[in-house]
């Protein structure tokens, strides 16, 4: 799709399962498993969708999915599947991991950021050569000092080495990190979780990660388990939808398994999702 001067295309790393209780916190079985139907094990489908944002400069990278240094074991527990993945993405554009210029965190969990880092010649190295990492400083605290209840979902190989090899620029407020490309924290799933808002051609998109995983995450109260900070969630949340319909933004849906990109509309009292072609 392009905006205005930018480009922007929905990317793919694959998919992997998380425990559909979790996903859904309060939420009852009898009515997430509509939405999303479970395994055997209990998990659903999720896909991790990185936006690429074409600039007049700059390739600008959203997020980076799981990667590929997790172990066999966690790969299991996960449903790790990512027989079509990253590299494959981007080479179906004439594209490699060294053309990325820029490469912005909505967090450090796993399944966001895993793909940043990747093994090279026995060393865990930034997968993107050229690329300038854009991390909030606040989560890169949390990740560095995890406690029992974040500690699953920060994996020290992929963020340490980038503060290794120098290439993370911080920011600790809300504000314009690439011209057109903006991050505005959310709270709620961590405390330093943030969106990231692409303004172009009159036009509004919003990465929204975890604070709308999914289509099947429209309601107000269908909120994560996983949030650390959930009643933050709901409140973001309700204003941000409420905006998001009332002007029509189009919202890229990173853990959707079928639907990566849309704008919400309301009819007969029900939200539903308008998908958009960002491929």
């Amino acid at each position: 799709m392009v905006l205005g001067n930018l480009e922007l295309l929905s990317l793919s790393d694959g998919f992997f399962r998380l425990d559909g209780g979790a996903m859904f916190g309060v939420v009852p079985k009898t009515l997430w498993e509509k939405r999303a139907p479970a395994d055997e094990r209990n998990r659903i489908t999720l896909a991790m969708r990185p936006l690429l944002v074409r600039t007049p400069d700059q390739l600008v990278l959203i997020d980076s999915g799981a990667g590929d240094k997790m172990s066999a074991k966690l790969a299991d527990i996960y449903g790790l599947d990512r027989a079509a993945h990253l590299d494959h993405a981007l080479a179906a554009r004439g594209l490699s991991a060294s053309d990325i210029d820029v490469v912005i965190a909505t967090h450090l969990h796993f399944d966001h950021m895993g793909g940043g880092t990747a093994i090279v010649d026995g060393e865990v190295r930034p997968r993107f050569p050229r690329a300038r990492y854009k991390i909030r400083r606040g989560e890169w605290h949390d990740a560095t000092h995890p406690h029992e209840r974040n500690r699953a979902s920060y994996f020290p190989e992929n963020f340490l080495p980038l503060a290794a090899a120098g290439v993370i620029d911080f920011h600790d407020d809300d504000g314009e990190l690439v011209p057109g490309i903006s991050v505005l924290r959310t709270g709620g799933h961590a405390l330093n979780h943030q969106l990231v808002r692409i303004e172009a051609g009159g036009r509004v998109v919003c990465f929204v990660a975890d604070l709308i995983p999914t289509t099947a995450h429209l309601d107000d109260a269908w909120i994560m388990g996983y949030d650390l900070y959930p009643m933050d969630t709901l409140a973001y949340k309700k204003r941000f939808i409420r905006e998001a319909i009332d002007r029509e933004y189009i919202i890229c849906f990173e853990h959707d398994p079928k639907i990566a990109a849309g704008i919400i509309r309301e009819k007969d009292g029900r939200r539903v999702v308008e998908p958009v072609d960002l491929t």
